[in-house]
Order: structure tokens, then C-alpha cells, then sequence
């Protein structure tokens, strides 16, 4: 545990400190049965290839090419376009390569370069697994239609299993223990096979952690800002999806929230039915819920008596800070939170950010959502007017 605060400490500083300079890196080798071919180096992207550099293999086999970068960064090294290695290179290396021309993508050595060895050791363990599944499902369609297919298959349907299993904990164990590692951005985009809709890693808590270490680090990545952005978006939809569930489950379309008020008492949002409710999150600490606050003082002092009723719940963490603002922005309608940030509320409700509102009708049902100022109004008159 002490070198993984170590390490964490450390990438702050760098953050701190500013992206390192670009420094030159070496790649040099040998290739038998690859006189006189060109070898190249490309930079992969998040969707595109670049090419940085190429050279000739001498009658020895040899080859040598420099390039500059400041990070951690993937390459492919490439005899043609079926026959290549990709390498996560830094700054200032001197990389290794010995392999023969025949079986270049297949069988390799490496040395000098962490990442590319790390980037070795995924592709290697993959390919392993492909080729286990591969043999499981040739016999397979060979054993169609024979006598034993039946007392065979489900002997086969659990090895297949055992073999998948054992690459996700590889895969995921991997990313665990290496989060701050750019190999870990290969590993968490890994599949089984090109067509396959699901990664290998599917453990969202482990892809949330290396995504926001290696932003950490290394923020203008362009892969890393992909990964970033993309476990985002899965852990929205991930909520949406939740949200989705537990309104079926709940037999309408807006769950009930049971959370107390300043004074200690519970009380539930279900308990408003029969009225328009202007279900809010907001924070006493975020600016933009405080500008909201007095456009909502007054349309609740135009409607409360026509049946309109805000049920406001706090993500804060600060129980003075809450109350003060309620005092402050003279909020006399019902303020509800557990000082816990309300995680399960806000979950619930697919809450990314604050200030954010549902209205509900007095069936309880949302009828509109996120609306401020002139439309919150708008929606209010048609409501109970």
C-alpha cells in the first residue's frame, strides 16, 4: 500500500510540475531474414495512424530509429501491413527488438522499454485465450451431428467458460495493479474478437480508477482523454440504466426519495402527491443552484397556493453550510438531505450535475425536466392555471 501512495504523490508532483519535454527515444534491432526491407514506425491514434519514421534493414539484419516524445506513447512497428508490433515507448529509451521475419507479430524479444514489455505480455496472454477458444469451437462444429455431441458439449460449454473467465481476471487484475501505466489503456479496450460488442475488462470501478489516474498524469493523451471521456459516458448510461430499472420496478415513473429536513424529521417525496412538484437537487456550496434559489422563491410565492410544492434535495456534505443557505435564500419550502451528498437520491434520478429539477404532476408523473427561469413559469400556468 506505502508505494502506491508513494506513486500517487509522485504523479501529483508531476501534474504539478507540467508536462515533461519531449526527449529523443531509440528503437534498434535485429531481424533475420529481413535484408535490405523497410521497416516503419507509425504513432497510433485514437483513429488514425502517423507515420514518424522509417529506414532500412541492413544485409546484417540490423536497423535503428530515433524519435522524439514527452509520454508514454503507442507505436507500430511494422515490416508491412500484416506483419507488426506495437510498442508503448517514453522519452529518452533505447529499445530492443530481436525477432525473425517469418513470425515478426507472433514471436519477438524486447528489452529497455516497460510499457512495450507490459503491451507484450496483454497481447500475448489475448492471443493465448483466442487461440483456446478458437480450438474449443472447432471441435465443436467438427462434433455436430455425431452420437456423443450431446455428452460432450457441456463438458467443452465449461472449459469455453473457465478460458474467458480467466482472461477477465487476467485483463482486470492487470488494470488493477497497474493504474497509472498507459498499458492499462490497451488492456481496458481489449476484446475477445473484433466483432465482440463487450470489452474484457468489464469491471466499471477498475475502469473509473485507471481513467482518472492516468488523466491525472498524463491529461493531453489522446488516448487517455478517450478513455477518460468514454468511461464517462458508460457511467451515465450505467446510471440512466439503473434509474430506468428502478422506475420499473417502483411501477411509475418517478421513485420515491425518503430523506430528513433541518429539523431531523423524514419525510418522503411520495407524500406530495396531489400536488405539482418541483422536484430540485442543488448544493449550498455551488454558485449556480444559489442563482437558481430566488427565481424559485418566486414561483413558489405565485403558485404554493394554487397546489405547487418544491421538494429540494441537498448533495451538500456540510449541514451548517445547508442550513445557512436556506436561511440566507429564504427557502420556505420543504429541504431534505442525509449530508452524505444524497448519493442514492441523486443515482436515482440520474443527477450528473446541480442544479437540476423534475416536475412532477399530481399523479406524481414527470412531466418536464431541467427547467429554469421563463420555462419553469410557462410550465407552472399549465399545470395549475
Amino acid at each position: 500500500m506505502t508505494y502506491r501512495v508513494l506513486f500517487f504523490l509522485v504523479a501529483a508532483l508531476l501534474v504539478l510540475g507540467g508536462c515533461k519535454k519531449e526527449k529523443e527515444f531509440t528503437i534498434r534491432g535485429k531481424i533475420t531474414h529481413a535484408e535490405d526491407q523497410t521497416i516503419v514506425l507509425e504513432e497510433l491514434h485514437t483513429t488514425t495512424l502517423k507515420k514518424i519514421a522509417e529506414t532500412k534493414i541492413n544485409k546484417k539484419g540490423e536497423f535503428e530509429i530515433s524519435a522524439m516524445t514527452g509520454i508514454p506513447t503507442f507505436y507500430l512497428l511494422k515490416l508491412n501491413d500484416q506483419s507488426f508490433i506495437t510498442l508503448l515507448v517514453d522519452s529518452a529509451e533505447t529499445v530492443t527488438v530481436e525477432a525473425d521475419a517469418a513470425n515478426f507479430d507472433r514471436e519477438y524479444n524486447i528489452e529497455g522499454s516497460p510499457g512495450s514489455e507490459q503491451v507484450k505480455l496483454l497481447d500475448s496472454k489475448l492471443k493465448e485465450t483466442r487461440h483456446k477458444l478458437d480450438s474449443i469451437r472447432s471441435l465443436d462444429n467438427l462434433y455436430k451431428g455425431n452420437p456423443e455431441y450431446d455428452s460432450v458439449r457441456p463438458r467443452w460449454a465449461e472449459e469455453y467458460d473457465k478460458i474467458v473467465q480467466e482472461q477477465i481476471d487476467f485483463s482486470t487484475n492487470f488494470v488493477r495493479e497497474n493504474p497509472f501505466s498507459m498499458a492499462s489503456v490497451l488492456a481496458l479496450y481489449q476484446k475477445f474478437g473484433v466483432d465482440d460488442p463487450s470489452f474484457i475488462v468489464r469491471d466499471l470501478q477498475v475502469m473509473k480508477t485507471a481513467a482518472s489516474a492516468l488523466n491525472s498524469i498524463y491529461p493531453k493523451s489522446e488516448q487517455v482523454q478517450a478513455l477518460y471521456n468514454n468511461t464517462l459516458q458508460i457511467v451515465r448510461e450505467k446510471q440512466s440504466a439503473d434509474m430506468k430499472k428502478f422506475i420499473q420496478e417502483q411501477g411509475d415513473n418517478s421513485p420515491d426519495i425518503v430523506l430528513p429536513d433541518p429539523t431531523g424529521n423524514e419525510v418522503a417525496l411520495s407524500s406530495l402527491r396531489g400536488k405539482v412538484v418541483l422536484l430540485q437537487f442543488w448544493a449550498a456550496v455551488d454558485r449556480a443552484s444559489r442563482i437558481q434559489n430566488p427565481v424559485m422563491v418566486e414561483a413558489y410565492n405565485k403558485y404554493k397556493r394554487k397546489g405547487f410544492e418544491i421538494y429540494q434535495v441537498s448533495v451538500d456534505v456540510n449541514r451548517a453550510e445547508w442550513v445557512d443557505a436556506i436561511d440566507q435564500d429564504k427557502l420556505n419550502w420543504i429541504n431534505v438531505g442525509d449530508m452524505e451528498g444524497s448519493r442514492l437520491a441523486a443515482a436515482v434520478y440520474n443527477v450528473q450535475s446541480v442544479p437540476f429539477n423534475y416536475l412532477l404532476n399530481k399523479e406524481g408523473e414527470i412531466v418536464a425536466k431541467n427547467l429554469k427561469g421563463p420555462a419553469l413559469d410557462k410550465a407552472l400556468a399549465q399545470l395549475l392555471d
